[in-house]
């Protein structure tokens, strides 16, 4: 059902002046204590971030989803959010980085203070006041004259040390006409472990992570005024948009007229991208789309599983560390983001899934790997053996790559034909040697110029994290692949 616009519900951005001022804190906290009162919250997160989605799902009851400008479009921010939100009580969003702060080199694009203009909604602002008294006005009157556009409901001051620092912030921000909607006292911080790309994920503790989320409501529910803060999100106008819908979006993804001329990028080899074998629909039975999950495979977006259902798929789990035969009819391997390097010793261990995933996909059978699914197709990971569907071996790494990209398929795939243009993002502590096959996934146009990832007979394996939203014709083409299999 596509929800008909003006579309309203009440809404905050929880933003910040920069990392590690407490948003992840205090959204998630928000999000668990106004659902606590009975409330149907919507939770979000501005930017490609996969972890934090999911203690807002923990927290909430319903999918994170993210909105990201940059990977989807800002004309398609509002459209997800309002398909999110639908129904909803209230929402929340949690920003990125620092208010102000997006795709670099790109100005506001991908910014919390884009994706809540956007929205049109009032940005509650998350202020670590550890080390400022007065001089905290300033800070708060700097944010909020920045961008006229931007409007500031209110802070939440976080790390205050005592009733007497309280009082010199509470005076500071009357003078500059900001509201106080919260204090949070400094305190140990609530047990939310981080590793090499940031908190563990929801799925490998999830008892701890529960506890973790509860005691986050418990210390907002404290310290901030939940009435005063949903009376702000209640001045959030209405936004005149369609909610996104995974139907909607493949209809007009299969009347659109393809480029007439599809361009790669100056200086790519492409001699070597194989033809894709176009095959016709078969009948009878949804093709069945195996989807990695459990602890080793976190990260993916609501949207991808919305997209292929509509497409016409049975979308169906499963946990590489704990299966041993991929899901009964399987015509279609989707193996997503994650953590493979944690758990290397015990997906190796896990050989007859490994054989099984081997024997699919040198049959030819679609597969999508991103990231961590590219990691567990190689020949090894950290010297422990996978599945051998790539020649490449992967390891851990001192260096962090990280950011956004720009690019364009270089070879036909059962996942994108050659020239299809998208926009992604990297993030991930390995490397794969060689990077790219004999026919790579994407030739990379910004900010640097490579080839990524492989492509032979129907595996598309790449390091590129993207989102399906943006261009819904490749869950298409991967559902349509995966129907053609006997």
């Amino acid at each position: 059902m596509v929800t008909s616009y003006p579309f309203n519900v009440p809404r905050l951005v929880i933003a910040a002046p920069s990392s590690g001022s407490g948003k992840t804190t205090v959204a998630t906290g928000l999000m668990a204590a106004f659902s606590e009162r009975g409330l149907a919250v919507s939770p979000h997160k501005a930017g490609p971030d996969y972890i934090d989605p999911g203690y807002h799902a923990l927290a909430t009851g319903r999918p994170g989803r993210n909105l990201d400008a940059f990977m989807c479009g800002p004309e398609l921010v509002a459209p997800l959010f309002a398909h999110g939100a639908a129904g909803c009580d209230l929402a929340v969003v949690e920003g990125v980085m620092g208010l102000y702060d997006g795709a670099a080199g790109r100005g506001e694009l991908a910014s919390t203070a884009q994706v809540a203009k956007l929205l049109r909604a009032p940005v509650v602002l998350v202020v670590d006041a550890s080390s400022q008294s007065r001089s905290v006005a300033a800070l708060v009157h700097g944010f909020a004259s920045f961008d006229p556009q931007v409007r500031l409901g209110g802070v939440i001051l976080n790390k205050v040390g005592s009733d007497r620092h309280e009082v010199m912030l509470r005076e500071a921000l009357e003078e500059a006409g900001m509201p106080v909607l919260g204090v949070l006292r400094r305190a140990p911080q609530v047990a939310t472990p981080s590793r090499h790309l940031g908190l563990v994920p929801v799925a490998e503790r999830r008892s701890d992570a529960l506890t973790a989320v509860s005691a986050l409501a418990a210390q907002v529910r404290a310290g901030c005024d939940l009435d005063a803060l949903m009376a702000v999100a209640r001045t959030a106008p209405p936004l005149d948009c369609e909610a996104w819908s995974a139907a909607t979006a493949l209809t007009r993804s299969r009347g659109a007229a393809p480029d007439p001329a599809p361009q790669t990028p100056e200086g790519l080899d492409t001699s070597a991208s194989p033809a894709f074998q176009a095959r016709g629909s078969g009948g009878g039975a949804a093709p069945v789309i195996a989807v990695a999950g459990g602890p080793a495979f976190t990260f993916s977006y609501a949207e991808h599983t919305e997209l292929l259902q509509a497409a016409g798929a049975e979308v169906v789990t499963f946990d590489p560390l704990r299966d041993e035969e991929l899901p009964a009819g399987t015509t279609g391997l989707v193996i997503g983001g994650g953590f493979p390097e944690v758990y290397a010793p015990e997906l190796s261990a896990n050989e007859p899934l490994r054989k099984s995933v081997a024997r699919f996909a040198e049959a030819g059978g679609p597969v999508a790997a991103e990231c961590a699914g590219l990691l567990y197709l190689a020949r090894s990971l950290d010297g422990k053996p996978m599945c051998g569907v790539l020649d490449a071996d992967a390891r851990m790494s001192e260096r962090l790559t990280l950011g956004y990209r720009e690019a364009v398929a270089v070879s036909d795939s059962a996942l994108a034909q050659a020239g299809t243009r998208l926009r992604g993002h990297e993030f991930h502590r390995t490397v794969i040697e060689p990077g790219a096959g004999a026919a790579p996934a994407w030739g990379f146009t910004h900010p640097e110029r490579r080839v990524e990832g492989f492509v032979q007979q129907g595996v598309h394996a790449s390091y590129l994290h993207t989102h399906w939203a943006a261009e819904p014709s490749v869950a298409l083409r991967f559902v349509e692949a995966a129907a053609a299999r006997p």
